[in-house]
């Protein structure tokens, strides 16, 4: 039987109850909408290997800016070397990683030419000498002919024996490529047999100081030809351009720190030579010869310009001669290349583009 007083303390008591419950369901609700729950950021991986023009990402990440400008927008972003360059276009193609550094025929014939729809989001440089040829006790180009030549077979560098060779009125069935991986290059060009190699920096630098190493041709002689890229998944890109925006941000915070004549700018290129196995003059001598694109206005003119189409017809015709366009590609023109100036090839079956429209905000601080 209940007393008044007994009726009393258990309304006190419920009254306590629903106090508590109410207070714990405050506390959640607090709990949730604090920064460290609120804060679900996507989080996206981007991969680079160890190249003059792509140095900067490693000192970026290492520096903290790119961790600050995926803050600015909003997003996680992984940066991961991998060591095997096309191993790192591979895992791209597969789903790995959804932004890569490569060059331009690269993307062309791997994730493209595998149906992976991808953008060039930046335009980062061009080779200017950082690609080249060098043969073994011979200072002349013509003397290739009838050498067995090393490099990475498919790759930018048999891009640039064939062009090589054009100059010389040979074709590659003047030579014999013998498919190399980068890492084997350096210690392959010491020994007897290895009398040509066709390669780039910081390999191409290390293999002409050796003994009776001439460079016989770079990519100073075909300039624009061989273009190194940020290259971002475009389904993943249009979903999120808040990626697009952190990435071109960074990059272009990374470049105004690179040139800056001062402690900072010298501690980012100590840093990138370090990274890539250089001293700081080793590191500069490699940036004198890439056309690095500092400012994003330069960029933007560059892949506005009617010469990136032809430039991307070149590779798509040596790609195709090559058989890298894919199983059953009938012509060059099978895969469409989206660039300012227009499409080349198939404009339904367009899976690489250039896309100069984030390089252009951050030219008009608009990021």
């Amino acid at each position: 039987m209940y007393t008044f007083s007994s009726i009393l303390r258990n309304i006190s008591s419920t009254r306590k109850t629903i106090s508590r419950l109410i207070l714990s369901v405050a506390v959640c609700f607090s709990f949730l909408s604090s920064p460290a729950i609120a804060e679900d950021k996507p989080t996206f991986r981007l991969a680079w290997s160890i190249y003059v023009g792509w140095m900067p990402w490693d000192y970026g990440n290492n520096a903290g800016i790119i961790k600050k400008w995926g803050d600015k927008y909003g997003v996680n972003i992984d940066v991961v070397q991998v060591n095997d360059y096309i191993e790192s276009i591979n895992q791209y193609t597969a789903g790995s990683f959804d932004a890569t550094v490569m060059t331009n025929m690269d993307a062309l014939t791997i994730p493209a030419a595998s149906g992976v729809d991808s953008t060039a989001l930046i335009v980062g440089d061009f080779s200017n000498g950082n690609d080249g040829i060098v043969l073994k006790s011979a200072d002349k180009l013509a003397d290739i002919k009838g050498q067995r030549v090393n490099l990475v077979e498919l790759s930018v560098s048999h891009y640039l024996l064939a062009r090589a060779l054009e100059t010389v009125d040979m074709t590659e069935r003047d030579v014999t490529v013998v498919n190399t991986t980068d890492a084997d290059l350096v210690p392959a060009f010491v020994t007897e047999d290895v009398t040509a190699v066709t390669t780039w920096n910081p390999l191409l630098a290390e293999i002409i100081k050796m003994p009776n190493a001439n460079k016989v041709f770079d990519s100073s002689m075909i300039p624009g030809e061989i273009i190194d890229l940020l290259v971002v998944n475009t389904d993943t890109l249009a979903q999120h351009p808040e990626l697009g925006k952190a990435l071109t941000g960074a990059w272009y915070e990374i470049m105004a720190t690179m040139q800056q004549d001062n402690e900072a700018g010298a501690k980012a290129l100590e840093f990138m030579a370090a990274a890539s196995g250089t001293d700081l003059a080793g590191y500069k001598d490699q940036l004198a010869s890439t056309k690095m694109f500092y400012k994003p206005a330069d960029a933007v003119a560059f892949t506005e310009s009617a010469a990136l189409k032809d430039t991307m017809a070149k590779v798509a015709e040596f790609s195709f001669k090559h058989g890298l366009l894919g199983e059953g590609a009938p012509d060059a023109g099978f895969i469409g290349i989206e660039t300012p100036a227009g499409v080349f090839g198939d404009e339904q079956n367009i899976t690489l583009r250039f896309n100069p429209d984030y390089m252009a905000m951050a030219a008009d601080n608009a990021l």
